[in-house]
């Protein structure tokens, strides 16, 4: 089974994150978009299918938590990882885990630990896609199962008469 390229967003202000994780990716075979503001980010998501979105926890004034959480309501599969200088508080990073953010790391960080984590997040995000598709499938069938069953039972005929063979 040929698999499709994944696409994964890099939201960061720091051009030598976007450049070193886009160096990261692509020597894996990702699709890889840099961009430095939210704005260009939530472009990128009307453009295209984004399977995986790394971010900083600041963009300029803007937390992306926040962002994060509106785009998880229309993107629920979405893989989202944090990479972040900043030291939060444990109240604020059960803020950011609990807006949907999958995984979260500390800079500097390890290249290899942001592929194993993107690799198993990827894999989450095509087994909850393909149970999507399984559920619709079903739910299709049981539709026209039924409606198979009304359009057998308006053939029948309604006063029971016997039949005999001749």
């Amino acid at each position: 089974m040929v698999m499709s390229k994944e696409t994964i967003l890099i939201l960061d202000k720091e051009f030598d994150t976007q450049w070193t994780l886009k160096m990261l990716l692509e020597t894996e075979k990702y699709i890889v978009l840099a961009v430095d503001t939210v704005e260009r980010a939530l472009q990128n998501f009307q453009e295209f299918e984004v399977s995986g979105l790394i971010t900083e926890y600041r963009i300029g004034y803007t937390r992306t938590p926040e962002i994060i959480r509106e785009l998880k309501k229309n993107f629920p599969e979405l893989y989202v990882m944090m990479i972040t200088y900043e030291n939060l508080e444990e109240r604020e990073y059960m803020k950011i885990i609990s807006s949907g953010i999958d995984d979260f790391f500390l800079k500097p960080f390890s290249g290899e630990k942001i592929l194993i984590h993107l690799k198993k997040g990827l894999r989450q995000r095509r087994i909850l896609l393909q149970k999507r598709r399984l559920e619709q499938r079903l739910n299709e069938t049981k539709t026209n199962r039924s409606g198979q069953e009304v359009a057998f039972s308006m053939d029948i005929p309604s006063d029971n008469k016997s039949f005999t063979a001749r």
